[in-house]
């Protein structure tokens, strides 16, 4: 079944990674806000290079890591998409689709390009996901619990960063606009972030065999991915 899997995501599944990639050179693919057309962008305009070096760093991190719990609830609906549980797993995929699109939408407005890895965590994610799956649903919870609260983690020292830094230069990032259609961004994804993870714990994520060691495998290469995404 596995090899299935795996044949599934390399057959089918590369198209997703060009989205960012073709976004960037075109101009279709940038969201146009409400109120005159004002271009979609949460990003206070800089000409510090090191503020847009930190930014871009910033952007390209939270966008793989959108891309990547992308690909896991890919593979865990390949395995138990028809199964009671897949619902709630479609569910949490349709968040993760939402803010996978809002990254691209604010990567081609600015310009940032994804990290060069994408591929990688197209098969690494999915096959995360399917191979989780197969331990059955308290698998596939595991996994979503190790991954989800290490996002959190991250978009919690993201929001940290920028309150420390400036809260009103970086407002846009961090709240909710007032304009609708706008995006809510770090504070919304990572509480997104959170009811993912606590839906695995109410869903026996715990109880299934070796849960400790899974998720700590799980996190060390969460926090391996977050350290090269920034800087490739």
């Amino acid at each position: 079944m596995m090899h299935r899997v795996v044949s599934h995501a390399l057959r089918n599944d590369w198209a997703p990674v060009s989205i960012a990639f073709n976004a960037l050179r075109c101009p279709s693919c940038r969201a146009l806000a409400p109120f005159g057309g004002r271009p979609y962008s949460v990003l206070p305009p800089t000409t510090d290079s090191e503020e847009k070096a930190m930014l871009d760093r910033m952007l390209r991190v939270d966008h793989a890591g959108e891309y990547g719990a992308n690909r896991i609830y890919a593979g865990q609906m390949a395995v138990l998409g028809r199964t009671q549980s897949g619902p709630l797993i479609q569910r949490m995929w349709d968040q993760e689709k939402h803010h996978l699109q809002k990254f691209n939408e604010i990567l081609a407005e600015n310009r940032v390009r994804p990290t060069l890895l994408l591929p990688l965590w197209n098969v690494a994610g999915f096959v995360l996901g399917a191979s989780s799956a197969l331990l059955g649903k308290e698998g596939a919870m595991a996994c979503t619990v190790a991954v989800e609260e290490s996002i959190s983690e991250h978009y919690n020292s993201q929001i940290r960063a920028l309150m420390e830094a400036d809260p009103d230069r970086y407002k846009e990032l961090l709240q909710v606009s007032t304009r609708p259609g706008w995006a809510k961004v770090i504070k919304e994804f990572r509480d997104d972030e959170m009811e993912h993870h606590d839906t695995g714990l109410e869903q026996d994520a715990e109880s299934v065999p070796g849960y400790w060691l899974m998720k700590t495998v799980i996190q060390a290469g969460c926090k391996a991915a977050i350290y090269i995404s920034e800087r490739v």
